[in-house]
């Protein structure tokens, strides 16, 4: 899944929705993503929580709305927010379009990354549903004006190719390591955990918070 000739195409695809791909420059992108830094994670919740929860998840993904659509609201109030747990989310690029929201997820800044974030999943249907890649672009700007950002600060992080190259080895560094294959995935003090309903995953926190005693 994460080989570097699918990290390169990731790589050329940043703002605009085609983009020709010779062979010069997709050696160029593979080398470039190779060389580029990681980006830490944005956590959220109490630094001293006994229990950290990450999750790979992809803003195209249609099981990961419906986890925040159903779960996530359950998570963040019984768990994060009492300080018991200290959630990470950690961006998987299964394709450009899934690229560009993840770079328009942190255009704000960590501050507002969760909150674009769950802007992005809410509106994950229609922001998807344009029938090109302008529109889908066009749709995505949407979202970041309502987050408050300008087209100017959008277009500059789109335009920003040296923090894209940063996010698609983060990525691929992450996700290999943690042998993700499918998204949402779940590291549930570090033991991974896939996509399940609400009271299995809750029964698989507490015996978490209760080793951790």
């Amino acid at each position: 899944m994460l080989t570097r000739s699918f990290v390169a195409a990731l790589a050329l695809s940043l703002a605009t929705p085609a983009l020709a791909q010779d062979e010069a420059a997709t050696a160029e992108a593979e080398t470039e993503a190779s060389q580029a830094q990681t980006v830490p994670d944005i956590a959220l919740g109490a630094e001293d929580a006994p229990l950290t929860i990450i999750e790979y998840a992809s803003f195209t993904c249609g099981h990961c709305a419906n986890f925040h659509e159903e779960n996530w609201p359950k998570l963040k109030s019984e768990y994060v927010d009492t300080g018991k747990v200290r959630f990470i989310q950690r961006d998987v690029y299964f394709d450009a379009v899934g690229l560009w929201a993840g770079i328009l997820a942190r255009c704000g800044g960590d501050d507002k990354y969760y909150a674009v974030s769950d802007m992005l999943f809410d509106d994950q249907k229609k922001w998807l549903s344009g029938g090109s890649g302008d529109e889908i672009a066009s749709n995505l700007r949407k979202i970041g004006l309502k987050a408050g950002m300008s087209e100017e600060q959008m277009t500059a992080c789109w335009d920003d190719k040296g923090t894209a190259e940063s996010l698609i080895k983060t990525f691929q560094d992450n996700a290999t390591a943690d042998e993700i294959e499918a998204t949402p995935t779940f590291i549930i003090g570090e033991e991974k955990v896939m996509n399940q309903p609400w009271d299995d995953m809750k029964k698989i926190i507490d015996d978490k918070l209760a080793e951790a005693e």
